[in-house]
Parts: C-alpha cells; structure tokens; sequence
C-alpha cells in the first residue's frame, strides 16, 4: 500500500558564511610565546593602523569584538612576560592573533529534530510555531547543534524563519554546584572505586563546586612524597572527565535563537555534538521541560549524552551512565509510563532496545523490542526520534540500512500503555532517497532525528545524503492505516 506522503519544496542548504569566532592556537606555549614576541616587536605607532585594518574587515561580522580579542589576550597572556605595561590596543592586537573565524555548517546542515517552541503568543489561528535543531558539520567534520524557529500555519504551510545576525555561544555558569551523593554513584558506575577516589570524596562536602573537586585533587595529589600512582592517575583523569562533562550554559536573551550555538565544550565532546534527539517533555506536575540525547565523540570513542532546557537559554549538560547508556541513539518518550522515564535505544547496531529508568540519568536494563525484518532494514534498524503519543499508542520512526548501504524512514506503533508490546508496523519504507536526494556527503541517506503532530498531520523534517535538510508530511490515519 503506497502512503500518500508529500515533500515541500523547502531546503535547508549549508550556508558557509555563518561563522562563529574560537579560540585559535598555531602551535605550542612556545611557539605562541614567539609569535607575541613578534607582535611586541611592532612599533606602537603602527598597532592603532592594523587593529583598524582588523576591525574594518570583522567587525561587521561578530559583535563586540574588541571585548573577544581583550579577553583572548587574558587567555594567551601567562605564556610571554612583557617588561612594560601594554596598551589596551596592543592587547587587542594581540588577542586577534589567537582567533580564527569556524564556518559552522559549511560541510552540511541535516539530522533535524523539530518540538514546538515554549512561546507561542501571538500565532494566527490553527498555527504552531516550532524549534529546529540541526546538526551543523565544519572544518576537520566536527559537529555542533544549530537551531531555526519557525511556524507550521493551519493549512500545513511551513516557514522557517530565515537565520541573521553574528553566532555567538554561551556562557558558562560559573560555581555549578556537584551533589556528592549523586557523583559518587556516577563514578561507581564508571569502575572509579578505589581507596584514591574516596580519599577525594571525603574531602569534599555534600556539595561542592568545581574549584573544590580541583583542591581536593591537587591535595592527593601532594599526598605522598613520591606522587601519585599511575593507577592513581588515571582515577584523577576520570573524575575530573566527569565533572568536565557536567556543566550548565547561558545565552544573553537578546540573542536570537538562531543565533545560539552549542559547540563542543569538553573532552568527550571533542570531535562533535552529533544527532541530538529533542523532545518535549511533560513533568509529574503538568509543566513541560526539553530534553535532548545526543551522541558526544571524541574522536575515538560515541558516548550518549543528555541535555535539558526550559527556554533554549539556559541549558544543563548531563552524563548518561549505567551499562545501558551506551552506542548511538537513544531517545525518550515525552513523559513517563507507569512512574518510570522510558527510552529506546540501539546497545549493538542492528536491534531497537526499550529501557525504563527511576533516574532520567542512570539506565541499567535494557529488552529487545524490534529486530530487522523487511529488505530495506536488515542491516541496521534504530529509532529516529522520540516516540510520538497518539490516540492509537506510541508512533515511533525509524531507520533501516538495507543494501548498497541505503537509509530509508519507516514507522512502527508501540501499545499506549505497554510500550514493550509492538502492535503496527510499515512493511515498506515512508521515506526512501528520491533522485534529487540520494547525493550528497553520504549517498542514498534520508534521516530523522525527531518529527511532530499538527492538526492530524505528521511533520518531518529530514536530512538529505548527510549534507542538506528538507521536510515532508502525510497523515496520520494514512500511515496508521498502512501498518501490519
């Protein structure tokens, strides 16, 4: 049975002029103490002149750069010694030196995830008006999350709003607040048990901050007159990896959300923020707050990771732990079962998994919940978003790998109130590459991250070869219908 599902002309293409301002190093403390030498060289009548040439060519591409590249200068300033004091354009100077323009999404924008937006004043009758996040790829293929607002009207019309303005990422909280009990539990469940790691603990109060965690580090570490062991060492990496990989961030509320930027912000994350799944989420008391799972790389190693927002300001980055939280994938439904947070997962890169939790931050236990069946699945099957509550039970998409490596978009439906028992699925794919969307990055790719109900209709945006993003729609009662 062929279901009636209809693409929009819409396309979100990578645009390469949107670029965000990072930290930049050439090399080395020593080499970056010969190049400020180099820059301490130039005669003070001169550096007015080329900080203008600077400011002539970028500031109309960033704001408040003069701030950056002062507080780019505070960053380098402890690997020279200079014998006067230095000129507050000299500083700049210097600090323009040690930052270089990031293309966020020159290499591809896709793996879209959509929610509805937490403002939705001001909308003409029957309209939603939606978040996007998008997984942007740049230079050396690293991944950071991107958003778009935009607004589904009655009539199943979608605008995107189109981005402006200078990116811009967030700040750190600073003096975030660890709960001993519970980063304790977290280091067990990482095999951080020795006697070095409750020395540490026992130093710390019920909680602590980060500088604490660090002096109380630093104290084992002069412990002992020969030092720490290496297996002392190692116990250190990691706890300091843990507490690195749970922070909190802040954007400045005049930006706009397209204008806000995750990047990689820690060590596991290093390589990439790739393929967050957003949902939103519907607490015990009725409110609502966004999670996103993500999947963290370093470069050698996928770690899934968890996110939440109540405002897409203000958002608080959180480890996954327990020997269920592993691999690629993993989503939650928007609301707990049975007083228990649920997630689907993919533990080894063929099968769906359903999990259920007391703690949306430890996942232990995991059960197979769909295997590959049909030709275009039967190398891989894994889910494509959080699954969407309907009248019927639990739609879930999902992806299947069939031959020449090809990703297609199917769909299965899980009971309402039992989600471990699978009662609807599509024989055939909902969404294969077509002609115009097989190439690309990765050939003969079409990827979801997350859709969403309006008015009967099902939204998804979708990623196209691993390069671009474009969005479809089809009924809800007509893919229903279709299911076995």
């Amino acid at each position: 049975m062929s279901i009636p599902l209809r693409r929009t002309p819409l396309i979100l293409r990578p645009d390469p002029s949107r670029v965000l301002l990072r930290p930049f190093a050439p090399g080395d403390s020593a080499r970056t103490g010969r190049v400020i030498q180099r820059i301490l060289a130039i005669p003070e009548e001169r550096v007015a002149a080329l900080l203008s040439e600077i400011c002539a060519e970028f500031c109309k591409r960033h704001e408040n750069v003069h701030a950056l590249f002062l507080e780019r200068f505070a960053q380098v300033r402890e690997t020279f010694e200079a014998d006067q004091e230095l000129s507050e354009q000299r500083r700049q100077l210097i600090g323009s030196y040690f930052l270089a323009e990031y293309s966020l999404e020159a290499a591809a924008l896709f793996n879209p995830s959509i929610v509805p937006h937490p403002d939705q004043t001001g909308l003409p009758a029957g309209a939603l008006r939606f978040v996007l996040s998008l997984r942007a790829t740049g230079e050396g293929h690293i991944s950071s999350i991107t958003f778009r607002t935009g607004i589904l009207h009655a009539d199943q019309h979608i605008d995107v709003i189109t981005p402006t303005g200078s990116l811009t990422e967030p700040t750190q909280v600073p003096n975030l607040l660890y709960q001993k009990g519970l980063f304790g539990r977290k280091l067990s469940e990482l095999g951080l048990t020795r006697e070095f790691t409750r020395r540490v603990l026992n130093k710390l109060g019920v909680s602590f901050t980060l500088e604490d965690l660090r002096a109380s580090l630093q104290a084992e570490q002069f412990r002992l007159p020969d030092g720490m062991s290496q297996q002392d060492q190692k116990e250190s990496q990691g706890i300091w990896m843990l507490a690195r990989s749970n922070y909190e961030v802040q954007f400045r509320p005049d930006q706009k959300l397209s204008e806000r930027i995750i990047f990689p912000a820690t060590p596991s994350q290093r390589n990439g923020i790739e393929d967050a799944r957003f949902v939103r989420f519907q607490k015990d008391d009725g409110t609502h707050i966004y999670y996103a799972t993500f999947t963290a790389y370093d470069g050698r190693v996928v770690m899934p990771e968890l996110v939440e927002t109540s405002d897409f300001l203000f958002f608080r980055f959180i480890t996954l732990n327990g020997p269920a939280a592993q691999n690629k994938g993993m989503a939650l439904f928007p609301r707990k079962i049975d007083g228990r947070f649920a997630m689907l997962s993919r533990q080894d890169n063929e099968n769906i998994y359903l999990m259920f939790s007391e703690n949306v931050h430890f996942w232990n236990e995991y059960t197979a919940l769909l295997k590959p069946a049909f030709p275009w699945e039967l190398v891989q099957l894994g889910n494509c978003g959080s699954p969407i509550e309907t009248d019927a039970g639990w739609l879930v998409l999902s992806h299947g790998v069939g031959p020449m490596r090809k990703y297609c978009i199917g769909a299965f439906l899980l009971d309402r109130n039992d989600p471990s028992k699978v009662i609807g699925r599509l024989r055939e794919p909902l969404l294969s590459p077509n002609e115009k969307e097989r190439e690309g990055y990765v050939p003969n790719v079409v990827y979801t991250c997350g859709a969403m109900l309006h008015n009967g209709e099902l939204i998804i945006p979708y990623g196209l070869a691993d390069q671009a993003t474009g969005f479809a729609t089809v009924a809800l009662a007509d893919v229903l219908g279709a299911m076995n």
